[in-house]
């Protein structure tokens, strides 16, 4: 055989196809892994979302039941935060009725902000009281009064002392009034 030029060109030809057939089956493999991720990832993505669907369904069919079991369950929402919000209004009502103006603050001037703070202190102490003990010549006209309307108000039990010297601390404890008034 002679080296012919057809020959050569022959051979580099198919060495070349060879290595194109090469990359060309590496890129298939690539490609088949690919997809193979690809399906795995969104069998993934299925299985989340029908695990998502069933736990919706099952808290909406929980939801109807509760809804069913409770009739009138929505306007009871509705009610108690509006219950909730005229309660905020009443104590803000309230606190500004227990305000007293400042020309009944006695002999001294006081800046608004200590007047409130003296207020406030005041107010806080006559909520968190469960029975309200006053001495009357402690108090000026405006605040007796204020704690006596308080107390009418709240049904809690107000005593006006005049001679505090004789009067000795009570706790009383809310369950053993309950006891003693059934």
């Amino acid at each position: 055989m002679t080296d012919h030029p057809l020959a050569f060109e022959h051979a580099a030809l198919l060495r070349h196809l060879a290595t194109v057939q090469r990359r060309c089956d590496e890129l298939l493999q690539r490609q088949a892994a690919d997809m193979a991720h690809m399906r795995a990832e969104n069998m993934k993505l299925r299985a989340a979302i029908i695990a998502r669907d069933t736990a919706l369904a099952w808290a909406e069919e929980d939801r109807a039941a509760l809804a069913a079991a409770t009739p009138g369950l929505a306007p009871r929402v509705v009610l108690a935060r509006k219950v909730s919000e005229l309660s905020a209004r009443l104590q803000d009502l309230m606190r500004e009725r227990l305000r007293p103006p400042m020309s009944q603050l006695p002999g001294r001037a006081v800046a608004p902000q200590a007047a409130g703070a003296e207020l406030s202190t005041l107010e806080a102490s006559i909520v968190a009281a469960d029975l309200v003990i006053c001495q009357t010549g402690c108090l000026s006209h405006g605040a007796f009064w204020r704690v006596q309307d308080h107390c009418k108000r709240t049904g809690k039990t107000c005593v006006m002392v005049e001679q505090p010297a004789t009067f000795r601390v009570v706790r009383i404890h809310r369950d053993a009034v309950a006891v003693d008034q059934e």
